[in-house]
């Protein structure tokens, strides 16, 4: 499963037209049903807003995650891309004593949201089934958005549901560990960090 999920991402990060962003994109508009995350790992704190009311579906899922101290004792574990473009991931590991059943997608042409700089995003093979993997794109990465023009193949893209508002630093120092020349099957091959940052702890905000 997590090879099929490092084959998709990497397909849709290779047909991406935008090149790498200097200038960080514009959050969506601040909601009251946002709900905040804090991400403490072993290399800094990462603040995320859920956006509940714009992917219901996919946030409650997640923060179902939170609440049940699922994400605790985690990590992020690969990186694809460099400098400001790319993406890290992150989350359960197909842990059989961690995931939750999978969601329903909730693609971003249902959403409105979109592969931007910081986006959050659940990973997946098949339409349906996400459970507790996310990624974190940093740049701009529209090739990963739903693509419902297209007549044939997986048209879905990802499912965003959040945006980190403070910690992209901590984003890119990720993207930027060292990664290990022999772990990883295929094409994961290169893009998993020697040594995974830690997700110690994630919280919602009070």
């Amino acid at each position: 499963m997590i090879r099929h999920l490092a084959l998709l991402l990497v397909t849709l990060l290779t047909l991406s037209p935008v090149a790498a962003q200097t200038e960080p994109a514009a959050l969506p508009v601040p909601s009251s049903s946002d709900v905040r995350v804090v991400l403490d790992t072993s290399a800094g704190q990462i603040i995320v807003a859920i956006h509940a009311d714009k992917a219901p579906v996919t946030a409650a899922n997640f923060l179902k995650y939170v609440d049940q101290k699922r994400f605790d004792g985690t990590a992020f574990y690969r990186g694809v891309g460099a400098a400001d473009y790319g993406f890290v991931q992150g989350g359960a590991q197909n842990d059989p004593k961690r995931i939750l059943p999978p969601i329903r997608h909730e693609p971003t042409s249902q959403t409105g949201l979109t592969h931007d700089d910081g986006a959050l995003s659940m990973a997946r093979y098949a339409p349906g089934s996400a459970t507790g993997d996310f990624f974190i794109v940093l740049g701009k990465m529209p090739g990963m958005d739903a693509q419902p023009q297209q007549a044939s193949g997986d048209n879905q893209g990802f499912a965003v549901f959040a945006h980190v508002v403070e910690g992209m630093d901590v984003v890119k120092a990720i993207l930027a560990a060292p990664k290990s020349p022999t772990a990883g099957e295929g094409v994961m091959k290169g893009q998993m960090l020697e040594a995974p940052i830690r997700i110690v702890t994630a919280r919602r905000v009070p």
